[in-house]
């Protein structure tokens, strides 16, 4: 199974709250009460948000955390590279270590496409597809093509 940590799901429900009003910036402590997520677990998410630069943030009496774009610009893929690292489904796609089957594992070099391809599609779901409201007829459309490229 295919699994993100329960930091990338909290990410999520936090940018989530903060994409509702994408000009307000919000405090810690705000989120925190908003979403029922831990302040020391919020603190950690929006340092490794920021870090990414999917957030912006600002010191002082007024400061706090604004989104850095955008939510149509903000991808599900960075939000999920910027807490669990580099998009890949076996180890081996993205170290240079070899592991103890590499002599004869003749698909290694394979799975680039594998991984490019769950990429692309987790690139084309952005933050405003995952807070518009449910029910709506819209489909989330991935053109084929752009898997390949």
């Amino acid at each position: 199974m295919l699994r993100l940590s329960k930091l990338t799901d909290y990410a999520t429900v936090i940018l989530s709250f903060m994409a509702k009003d994408k000009t307000r910036v919000c405090a810690a402590m705000e989120i925190a009460s908003a979403t029922g997520i831990a302040l020391p677990t919020v603190s950690k998410i929006l340092k490794a948000l920021v870090n990414a630069k999917v957030l912006m943030s600002t010191r002082g009496a007024k400061g706090g955390y604004a989104l850095a774009r955008a939510p149509e610009n903000i991808s599900i893929a960075a939000i999920i590279s910027a807490l669990e690292g580099p998009i890949a489904l076996t180890e081996c796609s993205i170290s240079q270590q070899t592991c103890e089957q590499a002599a004869g594992c003749g698909i290694r070099a394979n799975w680039h496409i594998i991984n490019r391809t769950i990429h692309n599609a987790l690139e084309s779901v952005t933050l405003a597809d995952l807070i518009r409201p449910v029910g709506l007829p819209e489909e989330v459309y991935i053109p084929v093509a752009s898997l390949y490229q």
